[in-house]
């Protein structure tokens, strides 16, 4: 007996199965019916994704087809029992005994959360375990988006009374009244008689007394300490000396998990941080002097005065030396340490959505006023870590980042807070129509100024004209934008060397390696027109580039706008020295093969292997016969003559004053031949007539054909001319090959990889970089107006306008498709006087020139698996 449905049929205690089917349209329904109802405090369990996977398999819940109907079961059997092992560890949490779930646990990885009612049913049909439920908290009680409390904090509760530990579970969202009860509850005492401390680094930071602030607002964090205080009067702390030591003790401090979220808890990116070393001070030379105040914030209680300002360190919270480097930096600049210690509050734009309502200005301005205070000892940026976090999410909990990455942001997110522009104009953006340059630069800047006005803008941001031009139809197109820092590339990281081996094709030289330095966006032009530098081509050549692959030619590269990013570093290229013109005559590809006498024909012929680089040469287009084929190969093959070679014995070659010579072939000045008596073998293949110097055959592209040369004309197919050169004992003793073979790659990473580590380059260079024209890459094509097509366009960067204070970052970091990895070239740069009139188009500031002095220096050390930031400032 089928039963339809098992809900309403089948009791809990039922022993009759439910079909798949059924399950599965259970499972549905109760999850509809959870979502459509889901309220505050509803509980979600956590399954095992692998274990989910199987029972989705089980009852064809695993996709819909192009109909929109579910699948059939893939499976047959019924999976075991939940099996939620792998999502937890081995510890519990004291005063529950539901296991501690792990920390980097992935959701739609690791597990799934289904509601209440669907846990139900699936233990009732499956057992297992263990049961894991989170609650689902309301971000907003407006909205029906809400949030799963996967990784709720654990807490340190010590108990001031006798030092001992006990770790707490409660969500990041509950107030601080549910924390006292909570405790109360656990330490059977009443909330009327404690006090609860933030204990942070073991050292007593603030009263928990805004009973209506969550745990989040007063910046509780994940593994968080706390201490149970137990009131003795109202002017005594009622902690005995051995229970309020202040000295900084060294403690694992976990980083807070990743917001909350349907999607799970933290990810692998948001991991935890389990370093103690460098994150805390191991200085108590100042403990005596500590007292109790919120964000870390202690101050001398001597009454002594001390006039010495801005010497105030900052905590590493646990991997936040790139924010602290940064903020010192910023704290060190002196219109910015005098706008934010004057009355800045008036500034303050809290209608803008793109800001934090003046929140992160006011705890920046906070942070400051106490760095810049008298006789101040180092600060705990918690409280603006907190805001910071809240503007630009990805610098929340405690991995390392890029103290550049974050500087950007601080300085956009206080230009937003401070923005005294209150509601922004529409202004639609205009060409410069053939204005000059001049007005169209003071048009966009005031444009800008009308939408963003801050002392960030007034101090920070310059203006910089962009030039593009279209390949193809010329198009220019100029436009000028503001930039907030200087964003320069080492040298090495905008250009690449390469390395081609350039061939003679008239047989006048050797063939030559030469390794020239081009743009990485550039063109197959660029490359042409560096070795034509360099290897002093006439007026009358030109080079052809080709790509070698298996001893044969895989590609030329006749266009000249073709990108070099098509070139590997592992590849071999070689270009051809030919005469202008050479388009118009009939190319001759001269391949080369390790004769083999032993071997039967032609079955074997196909086996033979290339050997050497081909050779490429022209003819005219009407010179096909076998003794032009000859004269062409015999001329291009002199370079490669052996020194013996032009000895009385040997007849096979013989220069004269017309050129190269053959028996019965003889190249006149004018370029014909004359035959006398020439003697072909048209029988075997593999038979080798004496009365030539080498054995020549027609062939295909992959060298896998021999055909013999006739000797009037050879139909030719295409543009090029393909004939097999055999070499055998004879003519090795004639040519040298080892000139035309293993050939260098275009680049092999341990060449010169220590000149170029100890080569040091100075910042004017990085900004010649940086200015440099250079072709746009293929991932950023420019839509040209003119052509109405994207192309892969030139474009010129030119300083029109320069800042008061001028932000320059070194990329040192350097990605590629394989791997990535810090350049530690030396860059040197001036203290004093950083004269920049060379790079600017326009003087801000009148005839003055602009000079830049050096007052602070971020510092990266390490790579990009770890490292330590450190700033110097004055």
């Amino acid at each position: 007996m089928t039963i339809p449905s098992a809900e309403g049929f089948l009791q809990a205690s039922s022993c009759l199965p439910c079909t798949a089917e059924e399950e599965r349209e259970l499972v549905r329904a109760l999850t509809r019916e959870a979502e459509e109802n889901v309220k505050d405090g509803d509980l979600r369990y956590l399954v095992s994704k692998s274990w989910w996977m199987e029972w989705q398999r089980y009852v064809g819940f695993v996709s819909c087809d192009e109909n929109g109907t579910d699948q059939l079961p893939q499976a047959t059997n019924r999976p075991g029992q939940i099996d939620n092992s792998k999502l937890v560890s081995a510890e519990t949490i004291s005063g529950s005994e539901e296991p501690e779930l792990r920390r980097t646990l992935i959701d739609g990885e690791d597990y799934i959360l289904v509601p209440q009612q669907v846990w139900r049913r699936l233990l009732q049909w499956y057992k297992g375990g263990p049961e894991i439920s989170r609650k689902v908290v309301f971000g907003n009680p407006t909205h029906k988006d809400y949030i799963v409390d996967v990784y709720p904090l654990c807490l340190k509760l010590i108990d001031g009374r006798d030092n001992s530990e006990q770790n707490i579970r409660i969500s990041r969202k509950a107030k601080i009244h549910e924390l006292y009860l909570v405790v109360c509850s656990l330490m059977s005492v009443e909330k009327s008689e404690i006090i609860i401390w933030d204990y942070y680094q073991k050292s007593k930071s603030k009263k928990l007394t805004n009973l209506n602030e969550t745990l989040e607002e007063a910046q509780i964090n994940m593994d968080h300490e706390i201490l149970l205080e137990m009131k003795v009067d109202e002017s005594s702390s009622g902690f005995s000396s051995r229970s309020t030591n202040n000295e900084l003790a060294l403690i694992p401090l976990g980083p807070s998990t990743s917001s909350l979220s349907i999607a799970g808890g933290p990810t692998i990116s948001n991991g935890f941080s389990s370093g103690i070393g460098s994150s805390f001070s191991q200085d108590n030379s100042f403990s005596p002097l500590l007292k109790d105040s919120a964000d870390g914030y202690n101050s001398f209680s001597n009454g002594t005065k001390d006039d010495t300002h801005g010497l105030s360190g900052l905590h590493n919270l646990g991997n936040t030396c790139f924010m602290n480097s940064a903020i010192q930096s910023l704290v060190h600049t002196p219109p910015l340490v005098e706008y934010f210690l004057e009355d800045y509050t008036r500034e303050i734009n809290t209608e803008n959505p793109l800001g934090l309502q003046g929140e992160l200005a006011v705890a920046f301005g906070e942070l400051l006023t106490k760095l810049w205070s008298s006789g101040r000892t180092s600060v705990a940026p918690r409280a603006f870590k907190s805001k910071l976090s809240r503007f630009a999410p990805q610098f929340s909990g405690y991995n390392q980042h890029d103290s550049q990455e974050l500087l950007a942001f601080l300085l956009d997110g206080l230009h937003e807070d401070l923005n005294r522009v209150k509601k922004k104009p529409y202004i639609e953006a205009k060409d410069a129509d053939g204005r000059p340059d001049d007005e169209f630069a003071e048009e966009c800047w005031n444009n800008h100024k009308a939408r963003n006005d801050s002392i960030i803008v007034d101090k920070f941001q310059g203006q910089y004209k962009s030039t593009l031009v279209c390949p193809v139809c010329n198009k220019i197109s100029v436009t000028f934008d503001p930039f907030m820092y200087l964003s320069l590339p080492l040298p090495s990281t905008v250009t690449r060397m390469i390395t081609v081996t350039v061939f003679n094709g008239t047989g006048d030289a050797l063939p030559m390696p030469f390794t020239v330095t081009v743009q990485k966006n550039g063109n197959c032009r660029d490359l042409t027109k560096a070795l034509a530098d360099v290897c002093c081509l006439k007026s009358s050549e030109t080079l052809l580039l080709a790509e070698v692959y298996e001893r044969r030619i895989y590609r030329y590269l006749t266009n000249p706008i073709e990108g070099l990013h098509n070139i590997k570093d592992e590849d071999i290229l070689v270009a051809y020295r030919l005469p202008i013109g050479h388009e118009k005559l009939l190319r001759l590809e001269i391949l080369h093969r390790r004769a083999d006498r032993f071997a039967a024909e032609p079955q074997f012929n196909i086996n033979r292997k290339l050997i050497g680089c081909p050779l490429v040469t022209c003819i005219p287009n009407d010179s096909t016969g076998k003794s032009d084929i000859y004269a062409a190969v015999s001329a291009v093959l002199v370079p490669f003559e052996r020194a013996k070679a032009h000895g009385p014995d040997v007849s096979a070659v013989k220069l004269n004053g017309n050129g190269p010579s053959l028996d019965g072939i003889v190249l006149m000045d004018n370029g014909t031949t004359c035959e006398e008596g020439i003697s072909t073998s048209t029988g075997d293949d593999n038979a080798v007539d004496e009365h030539l110097p080498f054995q020549l055959s027609m062939t295909d592209e992959r060298g896998s054909v021999r055909n013999a040369i006739n000797t009037d004309s050879n139909r030719v197919l295409g543009i090029v001319l393909r004939v097999l050169m055999d070499w055998s004992d004879r003519e090795h003793e004639m040519y040298n090959i080892d000139y035309m073979d293993e050939l260098p790659e275009v680049f092999k990473p341990g060449f010169l990889s220590k000149k170029t580590r100890q080569e040091a380059v100075n910042l004017f260079s990085c900004l010649d970089a940086f200015l440099k024209e250079e072709p746009l890459g293929p991932d950023d094509m420019w839509y040209c107006p003119g052509c109405k097509e994207h192309r892969q366009a030139s474009k010129k960067l030119d300083l029109w306008r320069l800042p008061e204070i001028l932000v320059v970052h070194l990329k040192r970091f350097s990605y590629s498709r394989y791997m990535k990895n810090k350049l530690d070239t030396f860059v040197n740069f001036p203290i004093h006087d950083l004269n920049m009139s060379k790079y600017v188009k326009q003087m801000s500031r009148g005839d003055q020139q602009p000079m830049y002095e050096l007052y602070a220096v971020i510092n990266h050390y390490g790579g990009l698996g770890g490292g330590h930031y450190s700033a110097y400032a004055k």
